[in-house]
């Protein structure tokens, strides 16, 4: 029988267990020591309760030449892996189940800059087990645990999926560093958060401990459609994220202000003039404009943001739905 994916877990955590227990009975303020003991039993827990759910739409993947992973974000089969797993659209490869069951997918688009592909499993008639994708790509911020999955050294049936438990060290708009360490044959598996939902996909593989990275969703999600067309994304022209076709910057009074405003933008669409003052993007106050640039960009093309504006002495909320940027292309 097969040892429970977690178990790694219990060979740490009892020995703190029994050192609170011996402590606990003293009556003194909680130590930071007991407070970190607690935090870990959390994440221990949520772990174990997490992980039956999303590690069935784990998968190993013959490349022909070595192994990777992969995701299944979808019913009918879609997997998120990395570009360098994909090689190329067009691609059959072998796909391994949890069960050791052997299927059939072809790669479909990539974007080479990110490191981001999409795969089909090929029977889509069949319902496979699939996790869901985070698309509060800002939500991943340092600090935050996460937990990676992977077949590193290729699938082992005695073994299963290997878990990895760490937290973010830190985002950028197309990528996540952790702590998860990551070993050959972990490239294109799924980096989760503590809900469950995919928040990256292993993409680089470095000497520290610390230094794992990960392709964020965003390349994902501003992409979808490209990738699922089989499209290769080579250079994003004007950088990530969707589109909103606005300037700004401090004005003298320290206020994020509009400077310019594009024609035919989703910024002009929705109202936006220059000299309007941007008070908050989805509720989170802005205070300057690289705060206001990340924001946008770490969201994609089709996703609806939430304004608040001043203009003049009235304020209102604008909803805006962020367009595409353009992008060369091949393929």
């Amino acid at each position: 029988m097969r040892p429970p994916i977690h178990s790694t877990l219990h060979l740490i955590i009892p020995a703190l267990v029994v050192w609170a227990a011996s402590t606990l009975a003293e009556p003194v303020a909680p130590t930071p020591a007991k407070m970190a003991l607690a935090d870990l039993l959390k994440v221990q827990a949520t772990v174990q309760m997490t992980l039956g759910k999303v590690r069935p739409a784990v998968v190993a993947i013959q490349t022909g030449d070595g192994t990777a992973s992969g995701v299944i974000i979808a019913e009918d089969g879609l997997i998120l892996t990395a570009a360098h797993v994909a090689e190329k659209p067009g691609r059959e490869l072998r796909v391994v189940l949890e069960d050791g069951k052997m299927a059939k997918a072809i790669t479909l688009g990539l974007d080479r800059t990110t490191d981001a592909a999409l795969m089909q499993l090929k029977d889509t008639e069949r319902k496979w087990p699939f996790v869901i994708v985070s698309r509060e790509v800002v939500k991943a911020e340092p600090g935050q645990w996460c937990f990676a999955l992977g077949h590193p050294g290729g699938f082992d049936n005695a073994r299963g999926v290997v878990l990895r438990v760490g937290r973010i060290v830190k985002q950028t708009a197309n990528s996540l560093q952790t702590d998860c360490v990551l070993m050959g044959g972990d490239s294109g598996g799924p980096l989760f958060n503590m809900a469950g939902e995919v928040i990256g996909i292993h993409s680089q593989i470095w000497e520290g401990r610390d230094e794992n990275m990960h392709v964020s969703m965003a390349p994902f999600l501003r992409s979808w459609e490209d990738m699922k067309s089989s499209r290769v994304i080579r250079v994003w022209g004007t950088g990530s994220g969707g589109f909103l076709g606005v300037a700004t910057g401090l004005g003298e009074t320290g206020r994020l202000e509009v400077l310019e405003v594009i024609g035919g933008s989703p910024a002009q669409q929705a109202g936006l003039k220059t000299g309007d003052v941007i008070t908050a993007l989805n509720g989170e106050v802005m205070t300057d404009q690289p705060q206001f640039t990340n924001g946008v960009r770490a969201r994609a093309a089709g996703d609806v943001i939430k304004l608040r504006v001043l203009s003049g002495s009235t304020e209102r909320e604008v909803d805006v739905k962020l367009g595409t940027k353009p992008k060369e292309e091949e393929g």
